[in-house]
């Protein structure tokens, strides 16, 4: 699959929720091979931070060759981000990584915090691929404010907890799965490792098949440097330990590849 270091014309930048922005790219030679799971690399415009910020692909527009990322606010690097207007420009690495894999029957997609934009361009794919709303079921953690919620009406089933019981029940994404006696023939997730460690027990529990966006820091992007290595229960033939990289071995793997 191909990669490409675009210059990318910021169509519109907006805020979502408290440190939660929406960034939406003009990327042609990106989103034409993107797939959902991927992410991509955003290189800063300033000369003083010089390796780029990995954000997963929220959503794409093929036929407008647009991206969508939305991410949170934790840095210089993100900050500056966040002070895009239209027409500013980035450079931007991508797709990058692995996807989920698409399968058909019951599709349960769990997203805690910012591990829920890539659960936007996943559900609407699974709903374009004839996944009705009744067997496509998404599952929000969030801290205390919601974002994103509007893009799931009307494809998904749609299952909420916060942190504080602000919105939805109060606890984790687990937890809520456990009172509603959720299941299915796939997960998806995207999260903390925590809410990821917890969500392999229960998917072990129920007997279902379920695959893990990481989310670790990287460097390189592209597999060079092994700066954002897990463990894996398998050796890799790569770095001959029991490691994967996360960004060119996933960020995606099976729950029982990895040691969470």
């Amino acid at each position: 699959m191909s990669k490409y270091i675009s210059t990318c014309e910021v169509i519109k930048s907006e805020k979502l929720a408290e440190g939660v922005m929406s960034l939406w790219l003009r990327a042609e030679n990106i989103v034409k091979d993107a797939v959902p799971g991927q992410f991509v690399n955003v290189y800063s415009n300033s000369k003083e931070k010089l390796l780029p910020r990995p954000i997963s692909i929220c959503d794409v527009d093929k036929e407008e060759g647009s991206l969508r990322l939305v991410y949170r606010i934790v840095g210089e690097g993100t900050k500056e981000f966040s002070l895009l207007k239209t027409g500013d420009s980035l450079r931007v690495l991508g797709p990058l990584g692995n996807g989920y894999t698409l399968k058909e029957g019951k599709n349960l997609l769990f997203g805690g915090g910012i591990g829920i934009p890539p659960m936007v361009y996943l559900a609407k794919t699974l709903s374009k691929a004839g996944i009705s709303k009744d067997n496509l079921h998404v599952v929000l953690g969030y801290r205390d404010e919601a974002f994103l919620l509007d893009e799931f009406n009307g494809i998904a089933t749609v299952h909420i907890s916060s942190d504080f019981g602000t919105i939805g029940m109060k606890g984790n994404v687990v937890e809520l799965a456990r009172k509603e006696k959720l299941t299915g023939d796939i997960i998806y997730a995207c999260g903390p490792k925590p809410m990821l460690h917890f969500l392999k027990e229960y998917a072990k529990e129920e007997g279902i098949l379920a695959e893990f966006s990481l989310e670790e820091r990287m460097a390189c992007g592209v597999g060079a440097c092994l700066a954002c290595v897990c463990e894996s229960n398998e050796i890799d033939g790569h770095s001959n330990v029991k490691n994967k990289r996360v960004c060119a071995d996933g960020p995606v793997f099976y729950a029982g590849e990895i040691v969470i």
